[in-house]
């Protein structure tokens, strides 16, 4: 039997702009002034968690209405320059030369581009031309545990170095215009950011030994897009932390019987923090002690809910203490669904 692929090498990469929790309220306040009971829910900000976030563009640049087409370009723009930032480290990391990966997985949600912006990687990176292309587009917050489990069945099978990259430019798909709760609750949690991992069929790190994926039915109206004149204006439910204890007990362990590997013997979680409500979710339904929630917590404080990457910077963080064991990395989104990786360190 085949050795189970390795993450060789992780990187993460953030855009220049720091917004602070008292700069995104004041904003907010501006912006949503419309909303019946705005100050009633502007507490919001502070309870997710999040200090600090990191955008593309200064705040200034999001006062003013902006069309679909300006939005997509910054997106396209921040998510290559973010994607190449983070995929260069993780290279280095690896200590592999560019010229090794036969594959690049890229994972992304808040835009829309053909060719898609892997093509722009490639380019920018130096790969070979023959590199394989596997574009994942639409999974949301769940992308990046769903990328890290495909980039390893893609590594298993072609017994060769595989790059996943994850970007996304959440605050490109905020429509200035929409002054709705739902925008105002998206305003205060997403952020933009880029992650990366190299998986290769030998060498150091945690060994990715399977992934999982479980699917709710009828559940498409819970987390999503809309697509509108000004661009995707953002769609999810009050229900995602109901459904969250619903749900993830059972997908984990179903996880964990794909690898033939027992509940009991699970120690590491790398989480999609998705806000402080979704870790009390995990917490309470996983049983789940502040510990091992610490890494994810520290995530979601610094840098926001960035979708896609942000579980990958989580486990980026649960790596750097030096554990040992059986752990996950499981992400949450549009389906509803969720996405799991089972990983050895």
């Amino acid at each position: 039997m085949m050795p189970a692929p390795c993450v060789r090498g992780l990187g993460t990469a953030l855009p220049e702009h720091a917004i602070g929790l008292h700069d995104a309220e004041a904003f907010a306040r501006r912006r949503f002034a419309a909303l019946p009971g705005l100050e009633r829910l502007l507490p919001a900000f502070a309870h997710t968690g999040i200090a600090q976030r990191h955008l593309v563009r200064p705040l200034a640049w999001f006062e003013s209405p902006r069309s679909f087409a300006e939005k997509n370009a910054v997106w396209a723009e921040g998510a290559v320059e973010l994607g190449t930032a983070a995929a260069t480290q993780a290279l280095a990391h690896a200590e592999l030369a560019h010229a090794d990966i036969a594959a690049i997985v890229w994972v992304t949600s808040t835009g829309i581009a053909t060719p898609s912006l892997d093509a722009a990687l490639v380019a920018r990176l130096g790969l070979r031309r023959d590199v394989q292309r596997l574009p994942l587009w639409g999974l949301g917050c769940a992308g990046g545990a769903a990328g890290l489990a495909r980039a390893a069945a893609l590594c298993r099978g072609l017994q060769r170095p595989v790059l996943l990259v994850a970007a996304e430019i959440c605050s490109a798909t905020f429509v200035a215009a929409d002054c709705s709760r739902r925008n105002l609750v998206a305003t205060a949690l997403f952020a933009d950011g880029a992650a990366a991992a190299v998986l290769a069929p030998q060498g150091p790190g945690p060994r990715i030994l399977g992934g999982a994926a479980q699917l709710l039915p009828d559940s498409e109206d819970v987390m999503g897009w809309d697509l509108r004149d000004e661009g995707l204006q953002v769609r999810f439910a009050r229900s995602i932390p109901a459904l969250v204890q619903t749900m993830l007990p059972e997908f984990v362990t179903a996880a964990l019987h794909g690898v033939q590997r027992p509940r009991e013997a699970l120690r590491h979680f790398a989480l999609h923090p998705g806000g402080a409500k979704v870790l009390a979710a995990y917490q309470q339904c996983l049983g789940l002690d502040d510990e091992q929630l610490a890494p994810a917590r520290a995530v979601l404080q610094r840098c926001g809910n960035m979708s896609s990457p942000t579980a990958l910077f989580v486990l980026q963080q649960l790596l750097a203490r030096g554990v040992s064991g059986l752990g996950v990395v499981v992400g949450l989104g549009p389906g509803f669904c969720a996405e799991a990786a089972v990983f050895e360190a």
